[in-house]
């Protein structure tokens, strides 16, 4: 146990379930997409949709997904720096079969077209689960350092990536593959320990079969 679990985390808001984590969600959600975000529709579940209004959740996540922080004071009014800043976004109760109680599913478009959608939960003290990206199953928490890549299913693919990462120093601390067909888009989901260089990065996205390469650091 960390000084983390015991204290909980720096935080804006009433809730670490409702706050700190659907920040840490929405902030997940923003670096996937890799530019502004224009247009955000946000379905959620649970207890998050009974209660996201009185415990400030829908301020957090949008607040997120603008790139702040869970211990910025701008969450306080994220809402109306949203609409100053040309953020489109609604907000829908939906029920998520078999999702964690404090799940969010955040479909974002940004303003050069990029588009994702991103499914997590806030499972407490200010942690998270991300357990879903654009269609496909992941599952990591942000609290390390996390490699997405995208590339085709091909053989050898992983093997490349990987050694690349061993030759670099660079320590895997989990590891996940997901592909929804054999030979189609796969996604490796790589927790690392320590820092990723820029030039690690750069280097993955030039491998064969790479798609895209995104950092997603420690929240």
């Amino acid at each position: 146990m960390n000084v983390f679990d015991i204290i909980g985390p720096v935080m804006i808001g009433p809730s670490s379930s409702h706050t700190a984590g659907a920040v840490r969600l929405g902030r997940v959600a923003w670096k996937i997409l890799e530019e502004k975000a224009v247009w955000a529709d946000i379905r959620l579940s649970g207890s998050f949709a009974q209660t996201y209004r009185g415990h400030g959740t829908d301020k957090a996540l949008i607040a997120g997904i603008m790139g702040m922080h869970s211990y910025d004071e701008r969450i306080r009014r994220s809402l109306t720096l949203a609409d100053e800043e040309g953020l489109s976004y609604s907000f829908r109760a939906e029920d998520i079969p078999g999702a964690h109680p404090n799940t969010a599913r955040i479909h974002l478009k940004g303003g050069h077209g990029a588009e994702c959608v991103v499914q997590g939960a806030s499972i407490g003290g200010g942690n998270i689960l991300v357990t879903e990206i654009n269609g496909m199953e992941v599952s990591f928490t942000g609290q390390y350092n996390t490699l997405m890549v995208l590339h085709y299913d091909r053989p050898g693919t992983i093997a490349a990536v990987t050694n690349f990462m061993a030759y670099s120093g660079t320590n895997i601390g989990n590891f996940r593959l997901t592909r929804p067909k054999k030979g189609g888009e796969a996604v490796m989901t790589i927790e690392v320990d320590g820092d990723v260089e820029e030039t690690l990065i750069q280097s993955l996205r030039i491998l064969p079969n790479i798609i895209n390469v995104i950092l997603i650091r420690a929240i």
